[in-house]
């Protein structure tokens, strides 16, 4: 058989072991969900071997999605770590077999702290899913190792009833985009779902501002001087009435334009865009993006006319956010 062909033929086992599994969710995956939701401890995933590294999986997916979990290796436990297992935790013990040796050890101390068991297995025979309080069965027709030796299909199976659970119980808790950021403040989406226009805005003396009777000359020595590329146009009460950039001065120049005597209400562009201080950089971004400019002044809040700062595009590329 060529490498293609033997590639084609793993993937396709795989599919058919999943597309078997979807119709075995039944009432008892649901037992496991809503004992997990019930439960007043933490999800503890334990397994051997290959089940251990998907053990290991399902357990960070949880713990990003909502549900406090973490991974016990069944050899450590008999060794002491059975100590991380507290009364009331759902424990999710994977083993194809369901006889795998360090994990029916374990078993009875499970029993005697209190916890939960909920058990990932092929064989509804075994002695795992008989002790079990729910079992889940991730049994597979043939795996994909053509010696039927390598876990392959019998892996893929455990790992994606492991994301249907996490899943299913984010679904339950009301998990959003947001409470994902928090948990994930390194990435991307956490700059773009934390990081707010507060965060990044220049402020207080950095805030290039004039009034509208200021010539044009002091006015761009404000721009050069802030360094952000614009200056905000106020009126006598401190109001913001509109705004100058350094490119609404160079195509002034292009034209010919003797701008240097003139007051900046002759040239400032009215009713600027604007952003509130508290909405995300990421909203900020979108609509620079959408009007093509590379600033906003912010203000505290929709009905505000006195700028509390100022953003500029630069701040929120260098912050991550794109």
């Amino acid at each position: 058989m060529s490498i293609i062909a033997e590639a084609q033929r793993v993937i396709r086992v795989e599919a058919d072991a999943l597309y078997a599994l979807a119709g075995r969710i039944d009432a008892s995956f649901q037992r496991a969900v809503e004992l997990i939701l019930a439960g007043t401890g933490r999800v503890v995933v334990c397994g051997m071997g290959k089940s251990g590294l998907v053990g290991q999986k399902i357990a960070s997916t949880m713990a990003s999605t909502g549900t406090p979990a973490l991974f016990l290796h069944p050899a450590e436990g008999i060794h002491g770590d059975l100590g991380m297992i507290m009364t009331g935790d759902v424990v999710i013990a994977i083993s194809n077999s369901g006889e795998t040796d360090e994990m029916l050890r374990i078993l009875p101390s499970i029993k005697r702290i209190g916890a939960y068991l909920v058990a990932m297995s092929g064989n509804g025979n075994s002695t795992l899913a008989r002790t079990s309080d729910v079992f889940l069965d991730v049994s597979v027709r043939e795996e994909a190792c053509p010696l039927g030796l390598a876990p392959t299909a019998s892996t893929t199976a455990a790992l994606a009833m492991g994301d249907a659970l996490a899943v299913a119980l984010l679904v339950q808790r009301g998990f959003r985009a947001e409470d994902f950021a928090i948990f994930h403040p390194g990435g991307s989406l956490g700059k773009k779902l934390l990081l707010r226009v507060e965060d990044l805005m220049h402020s207080g003396d950095t805030v290039p501002l004039v009034s509208e009777d200021t010539l044009m000359k002091d006015a761009l020595f404000v721009i050069s001087a802030k360094g952000l590329g614009v200056v905000g146009v106020t009126a006598t009460d401190g109001g913001l009435r509109g705004v100058i950039t350094d490119g609404d001065l160079r195509r002034a120049l292009e034209k010919g334009y003797d701008i240097l005597g003139q007051r900046a209400a002759e040239l400032m562009k009215l009713n600027p865009r604007r952003i509130r201080r508290h909405e995300l950089a990421a909203a900020a971004l979108q609509i620079m993006e959408h009007h093509s400019i590379t600033s906003l002044f912010v203000f505290e809040d929709e009905t505000g006319c006195i700028p509390c700062g100022v953003i500029h595009l630069h701040d929120i590329l260098r912050a991550g956010i794109a």
